[in-house]
C-alpha cells in the first residue's frame, strides 16, 4: 500500500476543541510547530483521521486543511525548505497511529 505524506495544519476557535484537534493530530504525525504536523498516510488512514477530526471540531467555525505533498518514500523529505531551526522530519515508513 502507498502512503502519501500530508501537511495538516489547523486553525480551532475553541481552546478546549483546540486540545481535541492537537490530540487527534498527534495520534497520526509528527508535529513540526503546534498546530502543523507531517502526517504519512495511506487512503484508509487518511479516512480515519477525518473521521476522527470532525467528531471534535465545529464546522462552522473551524479549519483544518491537509495538503498532499506527495509519495512519502520519493517527495516526503524533498518538499521542505526550512529557515530558522530545523525540525527533525519523519522518516518515510510504518503508520504511526496512537
Amino acid at each position: 500500500m502507498s502512503r502519501r505524506r500530508y501537511l495538516v495544519a489547523y486553525d480551532i476557535s475553541d481552546p478546549v476543541r483546540l486540545r481535541k484537534v492537537h490530540d487527534v493530530v498527534k495520534g497520526y504525525g509528527y508535529s513540526l510547530q503546534y498546530s502543523v504536523f507531517v502526517c504519512d498516510l495511506g487512503e484508509v488512514e487518511k479516512l480515519w483521521l477525518k473521521g476522527d477530526l470532525g467528531k471534535v471540531m465545529h464546522f462552522g467555525e473551524d479549519r483544518v486543511a491537509i495538503v498532499d505533498l506527495g509519495d512519502a518514500e520519493r517527495r516526503g523529505m524533498d518538499c521542505f525548505e526550512f529557515m530558522g531551526v530545523t525540525p527533525q522530519l519523519p522518516r518515510p515508513g510504518g503508520p504511526h497511529i496512537v
